[in-house]
């Protein structure tokens, strides 16, 4: 990593920052720090996980130099787009030469901003339109993909570019239902026996208030986690109003986040972030869920915008699940976890960042956001999710994490058919089903019929379309 004037070394920075000062007294036995004025007689924590035994990533400013890496981007809208810059602003010596999406006027989109910002010329045999654009990004002669088309679509391309070799970076979420949760697991055990290098979009693992957080629990500090609550509740998400010439196919892809089969519904979709905490910091899967939800403001699609779950762990405690979108409610995107010596949440401090708290709720420790900002240059995690999985793939130390987040995947998938069913469901009959939202055929230029619920039926407008007051089709499933 080069350092200017302002930079600091990262055992400079361990040394000085509140940040890790604290984690190293909660964290060794030492006598506990607290803002406001904790037990100065605490006793040694026992640690959950020995250091050294889990992975921790390390989250320099920016990746070292190295082999010249090309990457194909597979889905070229918002968060695609985000994806490559953030990718091209990771590292020296990186450079994108294909697009390839669904639709030319995204491709052509991100042509113009990758020209006009970065002086990145993707000419027009490198622009790849259509279903199967995927594999002609793939083929291409790239050695990286980033892969942020709407999620039904990831196995296949996870899938595909495994096959062919390619280091992959996946945006969250990674599958939709179970039988993409099985494509993704078969994937990665492929993708690790060729030595590849797979990230994934679930950014929390590259936050440092969040890494920082994870290391104290695992080193005990608020002891063995007994149950705890995980949010994404805000406003509804955008839209896309149907235009005159747009099929039932164009329609529910360009406004994907709105649909079943394409997004996973919300709880999938987004909430996937705060689910991937529970099972990451916890280190356990559901082994049963139990939920419901409901459609109140959705204006197009046919999801839900909230849902409660009460997951059941493999050891027994209980974590509940809300999330919700619709506008001017409270909202709250967080976690928080009890424990037997104390408590965890990962924005209750006055400033929003993560906090520790005893049982007689003094602070023992908060994450210090100023130390960070003043100490490193890049605070972006999805930055630094690139930064990692460059570094990774030039290092030539393989990493896998599409199996640890499909975990989180099969969660929100597990809660999303407990509220639309009202029954109890288990994390192995969910894992066996035979649930499998892919349309039979994708269908661009006529009306086409979607899988799963409504199954069978002809795609209808009046089926979908939210009618404020009046009961909506897929309401209640």
């Amino acid at each position: 990593m080069k350092k200017g004037k302002n930079s600091i070394s990262r055992r400079t920075f361990l040394k000085s920052s509140a940040l890790a000062g604290a984690a190293g007294m909660v964290g060794s036995g030492s006598a506990l720090t607290s803002c406001s004025g904790g037990s100065g007689n605490a006793p040694a924590n026992v640690p959950l996980k020995e250091r050294g035994t889990y992975y921790v990533p390390d989250l320099v400013d920016f990746a070292t130099d190295g082999k010249e890496l090309k990457a194909g981007i597979i889905g070229c809208g918002g968060r695609g787009s985000g994806a490559a810059f953030n990718f091209l602003n990771a590292a020296n010596g990186v450079t994108i030469t294909a697009l390839g999406d669904t639709f030319k006027d995204r491709v052509d989109n991100l042509a113009g901003k990758l020209k006009s910002e970065k002086n990145i010329d993707i000419p027009e045999n490198k622009r790849f339109t259509g279903l199967d654009a995927y594999k002609q990004v793939i083929d291409s002669g790239v050695d990286v993909i980033i892969v942020a088309t709407p999620p039904n679509f990831r196995p296949i391309h996870f899938q595909y570019a495994t096959e062919k070799g390619k280091h992959s970076f996946l945006e969250k979420p990674i599958c939709v239902d179970p039988v993409g949760y099985r494509m993704i697991v078969a994937s990665s055990r492929q993708a690790a026996a060729k030595n590849l290098c797979v990230v994934t979009g679930t950014q929390r693992h590259h936050q440092r208030s969040y890494v920082e957080s994870y290391k104290l629990i695992m080193d005990g500090a608020i002891g063995e986690i007994t149950g705890g609550t995980v949010y994404w509740n805000g406003g509804m998400l955008w839209y896309r109003d149907r235009q005159p010439g747009w099929s039932d196919g164009e329609w529910m892809i360009r406004d994907w986040v709105n649909w079943i089969w394409l997004s996973g519904d919300h709880i999938v979709e987004q909430h996937v972030h705060n689910l991937d905490v529970l099972t990451w910091f916890t280190g356990l899967k559901p082994k049963s869920a139990v939920g419901f939800g409901s459609r109140q403001r959705r204006v197009t699609g046919n999801q839900f915008d909230n849902f409660s779950i009460d997951f059941e762990m493999e050891n027994g405690i209980h974590v509940h699940s809300m999330c919700r979108q619709i506008h001017e409610t409270v909202s709250n995107v967080s976690e928080f976890f009890q424990g037997t010596k104390g408590s965890w949440s990962s924005n209750g401090s006055p400033t929003g960042n993560a906090i520790i708290k005893d049982l007689k709720g003094n602070t023992v420790w908060v994450f210090d956001g100023e130390a960070e900002r003043a100490n490193y240059k890049q605070t972006d995690p999805y930055t630094l999710e690139h930064v990692n999985w460059i570094n990774h793939i030039r290092s030539g130390k393989p990493i896998e994490q599409a199996s640890e987040t499909a975990v989180a995947n099969m969660a929100a998938i597990m809660g999303r058919e407990s509220a639309y069913t009202g029954v109890k469901v288990t994390w192995d009959e969910m894992t066996a089903s035979p649930l499998d939202l892919y349309p039979k055929d994708i269908d661009l230029k006529n009306k086409m019929a979607i899988n799963g619920y409504g199954s069978g039926k002809e795609f209808k407008l009046h089926d979908f379309i939210h009618i404020p007051g009046k009961p909506q089709g897929n309401q209640t499933r």
